[in-house]
């Protein structure tokens, strides 16, 4: 199997680390001519996970996206949420029939409300059969150290799902399959807007022990939000599993998070302009809060500490106070 991925973020990088390190070969684009020279020549990326060097037989690297697309017959997406439309829409109607699509993406696409598979189904005819999820609990800079480190891949056909996520097994990389591909991914849109949240708390010098009952809370939140979208209409899901729990938690606490670490700025009193410019990383949470807020209107889940959330960042509700509401409906 070929594979191709699309993006050259920190997560695009660790997932080109773990497919080489398991042996195959990568159609890689990366948009920046500059970033592509300096990989060439010195067989890193200059600017996510420097340490992790790669070795030349087993990439081709290229700005030219259709010709990527051509090659591959699995396509990694691992561009922030918001550029996904920006990036996708140079290619054809018809480019990305037939395909696998595996999406990294940890949000969703903020002009349509939609999530990944939603956009490509309508945009690009792309069957939710061809369709994978691939989401942590996992962070790119453990990966480039090779601390063990677990993902769970999603897809309707628990069988090719499986061979799919083989090609990603490595001695620090264990592989989890299931069959949930909306709860998963709603489940990654959500827990980037708490752990967002948490940042915020961190900010305002709230203590590990509030800090652990916001995030029970957050996961309970999160369920009910599943539960009510009919995520789990047909299949029982353990949503104390990694991909469910897992993730919500090294998101909140990990300071390797860049959503805590946005949420944190907030907290001390940055603006939103201001933290956006300091982390020079795409928060997904940000957006996200914004979409949930839009897609809970139909929904209606209870959801006090997204809602707050929301009003925070997109409505100039002061942290302190948005937080002294959350104090109230914690349990």
């Amino acid at each position: 199997m070929q594979f191709g991925i699309i993006g050259s973020g920190s997560w695009a990088t660790a997932l080109a680390k773990i497919l080489t390190d398991n042996g195959n070969t990568i159609h890689w684009w990366v948009r920046n001519t500059d970033t592509i020279s300096y990989i060439e020549k010195r067989k890193h990326n200059p600017h996510y996970l420097s340490s992790t060097y790669f070795d030349l037989s087993q990439l081709h690297v290229t700005n030219d996206l259709k010709a990527v697309v051509a090659q591959s017959d699995a396509l990694v997406v691992a561009v922030p949420s918001a550029y996904v439309e920006e990036v996708l829409g140079k290619l054809p109607a018809a480019a990305l029939r037939g395909k696998k699509i595996i999406s990294a993406v940890k949000g969703i696409l903020p002009a349509g409300n939609q999530l990944l598979n939603e956009y490509l189904a309508t945009h690009y005819g792309v069957v939710l059969t061809d369709y994978f999820t691939v989401l942590g609990p996992c962070h790119a800079e453990e990966v480039a150290a090779e601390k063990l480190s677990y993902l769970t891949f999603s897809g309707i056909d628990e069988t090719t799902t499986s061979v799919i996520a083989s090609h990603f097994k490595t001695e620090y990389l264990n592989t989890v399959v299931n069959t949930d591909i909306l709860g998963v991914q709603y489940a990654a849109v959500l827990k980037n807007i708490y752990a967002l949240g948490a940042g915020i708390a961190h900010g305002l010098e709230y203590g590990d022990n509030f800090l652990s009952v916001y995030i029970a809370n957050g996961a309970n939140e999160m369920v009910s939000f599943l539960r009510q979208l009919g995520a789990d209409a047909e299949t029982s899901h353990n949503y104390a599993a990694s991909v469910y729990l897992g993730d919500l938690l090294v998101t909140c606490y990990s300071l390797y998070s860049r959503n805590r670490t946005f949420g944190n700025m907030i907290g001390k009193g940055y603006s939103v302009k201001s933290a956006q410019l300091e982390l020079n990383m795409v928060a997904e949470g940000y957006n996200a809060a914004k979409c949930i807020h839009t897609i809970n209107q139909s929904v209606k889940a209870d959801m006090p500490i997204a809602d707050t959330v929301y009003e925070i960042l997109w409505n100039h509700l002061p942290a302190a106070e948005g937080f002294k509401k959350i104090e109230t409906f914690l349990v």
